[in-house]
Parts: C-alpha cells; sequence; structure tokens
C-alpha cells in the first residue's frame, strides 16, 4: 500500500475488484500450489490491505516494511515449507499454467532457486521466483545488504558460488512487453486486458492474452518496458 508511484495500488479496482483480489484468485488456479500467504507490512498503511485478505479469508502474515525478507524468513521457520513461490503483489496478469510449468521445472532440476526474471523473455508482470525452504534460511547467516533486505532473493541469486541458479525462458522474447502495474498508465493497460476477459477473469490463458494484444495493438501500457526492475538499479529511497 506504501507504493510512491502508485499509492495504494494493490485495492485498486479491477472489474470491481481490488487488483489483489484478482491476482490470488488466478494464482489459485495453479494445480501445483499448496497454499497462498500474503506476506505484507505492519504499517498502519497496510491495515486496509489486511482487513480485505481477512474479509476474504486469505492468509496473512504481517512484518517489517524495510526489510522484506524477514517476513519470508519468519513463514519459513513458522509453516517449514519444502520450497516457496514468491510472487510480487502488482503482477495481476499472473499465469497459473507458467506456475506449474515453472514448478515442474523446478522439482525436477533441483536448484536453490529458480527465475524465468534472470534473463528476462517473458513480458514484465509474469515474474516468478521459486526457492528452497532450505536456501532461504541459508541467507540468515550471510552478510546482506540493505539492497538484500530489501528486494528477499537477491541475496541468492546475486550468490551463484553459494547457491544453484537457473533461469527458466520463453521460447519466444517477448520481455520488450510490459504487463506490470507500477503506475497509473501500467493499470489502465491492465484494466483493459480484464475488461476484454469479463467472466473469466480468473482463467484467461497467456496466448489469449497475447492474441487480443495483437489484435488490438493500441492496448498497450504508457510506459517503457525499459523501465523493468528500476527499483533494483537504483539505491533504495523509499519503497516501490
Amino acid at each position: 500500500m506504501s507504493s510512491n508511484r502508485l499509492p495504494g495500488k494493490v485495492l485498486k479496482p479491477i472489474n470491481g475488484q481490488p487488483m489483489i483480489h484478482r491476482q490470488i484468485k488466478r494464482v489459485l488456479e495453479s494445480t501445483l500450489v499448496d497454499d497462498v500467504i500474503v506476506a505484507t507490512s505492519v504499517s498502519n498503511s497496510d491495515d486496509e490491505l489486511v482487513e480485505f485478505l481477512e474479509s476474504e479469508n486469505i492468509k496473512v502474515f504481517r512484518g517489517s516494511l524495510d526489510n522484506v525478507l524477514s517476513r519470508f524468513l519468519e513463514i519459513t521457520k513458522e509453516i517449514n515449507p519444502t520450497n516457496l513461490i514468491r510472487l510480487t503483489g502488482d503482477c495481476p496478469l499472473v499465469m497459473p499454467k507458467l506456475i506449474d510449468q515453472m514448478v515442474v521445472e523446478f522439482e525436477e532440476k533441483l536448484p536453490d532457486y529458480l527465475s524465468n526474471s534472470l534473463t528476462p523473455s517473458f513480458p514484465d508482470g509474469l515474474d516468478i521466483e521459486i526457492i528452497s525452504g532450505e536456501a532461504i534460511l541459508r541467507l540468515e547467516s550471510l552478510d546482506l545488504s540493505k539492497m538484500d533486505l530489501e528486494h528477499v532473493t537477491l541475496g541468492v541469486y546475486n550468490r551463484p558460488d553459494l547457491f544453484r541458479v537457473l533461469n527458466f525462458s520463453n521460447p519466444i522474447n517477448r520481455s520488450n512487453m510490459r504487463w506490470t502495474v507500477d503506475y497509473p498508465e501500467d493499470l489502465d493497460f491492465v484494466r483493459s486486458v480484464y475488461s476484454h476477459f469479463k467472466g473469466r477473469e480468473s482463467i484467461f490463458e497467456y496466448e489469449e492474452v497475447l492474441e487480443y494484444l495483437r489484435s488490438n495493438p493500441e492496448v498497450v501500457s504508457g510506459i517503457s518496458a525499459s523501465r523493468r526492475n528500476e527499483a533494483l538499479l537504483k539505491p533504495i529511497e523509499g519503497h516501490t
């Protein structure tokens, strides 16, 4: 809720429901996700978000606003998951089948960490990270920077000498497409996509969105895809 670029973005309505609701409903369409927990902060700014999630019977964990990694460490210690899938709350176009494909890849190759964004080839906004519970706990014993604490998995994939890190690639490079929500222009784009799939918000698929965009080339975010992960490219000045 404390986003500088689009304050309160996770509760912005899309087809009559908050953005976070739309995203979670899509995640729950994955056949290989066992549980969903929203890891948010103890800041008063997130009270409204927590109230909504609890009304929807969504599990919530509240931790540090700045040390986001600590939220994941505490959850891992509490529920002892074999592996965790990390999704940021500003990606309402997340694709359930892509989650499942990556889980299968992870379980076959057994890395410490698998991501489809180390070498981007999917649209920005379809980013998925999978990390073993053992690997994330190992971070506690390392000398971590402020950036490591804020960006959770940075401490893993920036240390390929300590962790086995793999990238999951799209057969066709579509990293020039922007499907995430950081700015009002992004939200306008996502709302256009959801409007097209009204009544099927949880189940429309990747290829269907691509076909819709091919048929409607004017439907794009006004923000350049070159701004992908811009928060990682500059010192932390606030919260993204």
